[in-house]
């Protein structure tokens, strides 16, 4: 798998994105990203699994109509090519777009996307605003309540752990793992 440098998505990603909230989401999937490559024994292709995290969402800020409809368009001017786009656009499956997740790392971004979200604003909720002490009945909690991050779909967080095969439980479990490596990294 070819990839662009890490230097050169952040450009990219940069250009069409100024956004603090879009850019720390846009960091927090790189790093959960890289860590599921080490953990399910891709530490090879941890570069890659990190860029395709970073520009996951390259068009959502300024498209959010056209999300993973305008992302090839902007990452082959930035010179991206066809497997990463292809894989930034498959996690719009059954959304935008029918590019299905069908690598592991494809699969992995489709499930923690959204999942991300909700960890996050989960650990926001906390005295600690951080993920360090954040457990997983508390998400599971917040999962339950679909009216807290509304935004975040459920629906796509449990189709991403069918497709990975999964139990839920375990998802999150291993998401907060990896979000608590990048924060304490952060």
């Amino acid at each position: 798998m070819e990839t662009v440098s890490r230097d050169k998505a952040w450009e990219i990603l940069t250009k069409h994105n100024k956004e603090e909230f879009h850019l720390r989401h846009a960091e927090t999937v790189e790093g959960v990203m890289k860590w599921f490559a080490d953990d399910l024994g891709h530490s090879a292709d941890r570069e890659y699994w990190g860029v395709v995290g970073l520009l996951h969402d390259v068009d959502f800020e300024l498209y959010p109509d056209q999300h993973c409809l305008k992302a090839p368009e902007l990452l082959r001017e930035g010179g991206v090519g066809e497997d990463v786009i292809r894989s930034v656009v498959s996690h719009g499956y059954g959304l935008t777009v029918d590019v299905k997740p069908e690598h592991l790392m494809e699969k992995v971004l489709y499930a923690v996307d959204e999942l991300t979200g909700l960890i996050w604003a989960s650990a926001l909720m906390r005295p600690s605003k951080s993920v360090q002490d954040l457990e997983l009945k508390s998400v599971r909690k917040k999962f339950k309540t679909l009216n807290f991050a509304a935004g975040c779909s459920r629906e796509v967080i449990q189709r991403g752990c069918d497709m990975l095969g999964w139990e839920l439980d375990s998802l999150i479990s291993k998401t907060i793992e990896a979000m608590r490596s990048i924060e304490k990294q952060g």
